[in-house]
Formats: structure tokens, sequence, C-alpha cells
């Protein structure tokens, strides 16, 4: 629900104390787990919530959610150690007034025991006590599919965000990846990973398209993942998300990506400035970083990629996006295009 006041110093001897007792920061799944943790079971959720308080008058939701399969079983591991250099950056340098994160993890519903985990948003210390409940299952189907658009279901059917409803200023959803989604929302895995009773499968077209009303959405593919640089996931994914689509050559410099995205996207900072509060917190990230957001910084001019059409099917199964429409309302800022409420300012020729 977004609560608390998050503390360095907390974070920081819970790590002293795991230490000393030769514990990791991810006990559940170390522990030999097989299952979803309770905690981050999306099996009868309503919704995850972020709503405004007052210790938190002006909450804003930012959603992190991570592909824990194969190669990326690293992602949640780098995310709780550099938690105090997103938080540091979105609270001390004011990217964001009141913040509240919510982690959660993505498998393959094909074959995974652990498809889809979701915590709550959190303003405090609970959200590194979440990222410790993630079942690092590591598994997948081989292919170059995961359940992405499960998860992305989940966040626009099950999650319910005060920036959005009361101030008609979207959220942040990252998804941290490196495959496609499957190309449509199955019913049947609906029912079994979330307990939806659904009357058809749903493209996954159209699950972007009611996502990114509530939600400003990147997709980050990290280098040293399988599929990195990989032209045919990037292409397909741009075809949702436009230049939401960012290449990150440092995977420790995910967390510093994300508070700036959101900073560029408030409008509390500009690219430069946000390379100098890097700098000014003695991050290294500041090439990669800088990298990655190019196209993102207020006022930039961006021509979409002539790839906007591809299909997220290998096999071209679904065929090409509509090109008399090629954002419509899989564009980055929805069916409310730039003017749509929490825009970032990137105009889109």
């Amino acid at each position: 629900m977004g609560s608390g006041i998050w503390s360095t110093d907390v974070y920081s001897a819970a790590s002293r104390l795991r230490a000393a007792r030769g514990a990791s920061a991810f006990a559940y799944s170390d522990s030999g787990a097989r299952t979803v943790h309770d905690d981050l079971n999306p099996h009868g959720v309503a919704a995850r919530e972020s709503r405004d308080s007052a210790e938190h008058p002006a909450s804003l939701a930012v959603a992190v959610l991570f592909d824990v399969t194969g190669s990326m079983g690293g992602v949640p591991r780098t995310l709780q150690t550099r938690l105090p250099d997103l938080l540091g950056l979105l609270l001390r340098k004011g990217y964001a007034t009141d913040p509240q994160i919510l982690f959660g993890a993505i498998g393959d519903a094909t074959c995974d025991r652990a498809p889809l985990q979701v915590a709550q948003f959190e303003s405090d210390n609970r959200m590194d006590e979440h990222l410790g409940k993630v079942l690092l299952e590591g598994g997948g189907g081989g292919q170059m599919t995961e359940s992405y658009e499960l998860a992305m279901y989940f966040m626009a059917r099950h999650t319910s965000i005060d920036c959005y409803e009361k101030r008609g200023r979207r959220g942040y959803l990252f998804i941290i990846g490196d495959e496609l989604p499957y190309p449509a929302v199955k019913r049947r895995e609906v029912a079994g990973v979330i307990g939806d009773r659904l009357e058809r499968d749903i493209p996954t077209e159209d699950v972007v398209a009611e996502l990114t009303r509530m939600y400003d959405v990147y997709f980050i593919l990290p280098a040293g993942a399988s599929h990195s640089r990989n032209g045919h996931v990037l292409a397909a994914w741009r075809g949702l998300l436009g230049q939401n689509v960012l290449e990150l050559d440092d995977l420790d410099a995910v967390c510093e990506t994300i508070a700036l995205t959101v900073g560029l996207g408030e409008d509390a900072v500009g690219l430069d400035e946000g390379l100098a509060d890097l700098a000014e917190f003695g991050s290294t990230a500041g090439a990669s970083v800088s990298r990655a957001l190019a196209g993102l910084e207020r006022g930039a001019v961006v021509v979409d990629s002539p790839a906007l059409g591809a299909s997220l099917d290998p096999h071209g199964a679904l065929g090409p996006g509509d090109p008399s429409d090629p954002h419509g309302a899989l564009g980055p800022g929805g069916p409310g295009g730039p003017s749509a409420p929490g825009d970032s300012g990137v105009t889109r020729l």
C-alpha cells in the first residue's frame, strides 16, 4: 500500500546482519523453495495498490518486473544491491516526491512453477524484504519467449494507483528481459496463475494498449543476457513500445537508468543534469545510462523505427501491424498520444 519511509541505515543494518549469519538476501529461493511465496502469489489478488496518505500525499507508482529465467536470473540480485542508489536518486534528488515501488518476477507459464510473482507497492524497506521472497527459478521453456504478456495483463487489470486515478498521471512500469512475449494472453493461463475467468484469449497488442493508459511502459534489454542485441526481440518490443525500448550495456546501471527515466518523465531533471547527479553519487554508470536514455530527454525528437509493425511471433503468425497507424493504441503514450497525462514530452514523428 506504500506506507512508511525508506531508510538506507535500516537496509545497511539488514545487509550486515545477513553477512554475519552467512545468509543470502534471497534466503527464500536459496532455501530450496519450489513454489511462489504466499506474499508474492498473484492468484486471487484483487489489486496491488499504490495509495496517497498523509505520509505520502503525492504517491507515484513505479513497478519493476524482471525476467528470472535463464541468463536473466542475476537481475534481482543486482536490483537488491543497488536499491539505495535507486531510492537515493528518486528521493534525495527530488525526481519523485512519494515514489512507491513494486517488484515482480516473470517466468514462463507454459512450463515454470512460478510464472508470475508480484509484490505490493511499498515506500519503505519492505521492498527489500519483498525482493528477498522472489523465487529465482531460472527455468523458461528454451525458446525465445517468456510470459511477459501475462505480467502485463496483471498490471493492467490488477493494480490500482492513485497517481492515475486521482491526478490523471500515469505510473511507470519497467520490464527487464531479453525475449519476446507470447502473441496472446491465454485464458487458460490466466485462470491458473491469476484466477480470472476470460471468455477468450487476448492479443498481446490489446493488453499493451490497455496497460499504457495507466503506465508509461519501458522494456530494458541488458547486455550479457542470452538475446541482448537480438534484432528480432528489439523489433518486436519496439513494435509495442516505440522508443521506450532501452538497450543497456551494463546491468549494474539498471537502477540508475530507472531513476533517471522517472526523473525525465516527471520533468524533474534533464539528462545532462541527471548524469551530473550520478557523478555526485559516486556512480560510474553515467556513460551506460547516457547511451540508454539518449532518445528520452525532454523535447527530443525521435523518428520511430520502421520495425513498429514487427510480429511478436518468430514464425510470423501475427502478421504486420497496421501501417496506417504505426503508434495508435500501442505507442508509449497509449491512446492519449503525446499529450496524455504523464507524457515525458518526447515528440514522435
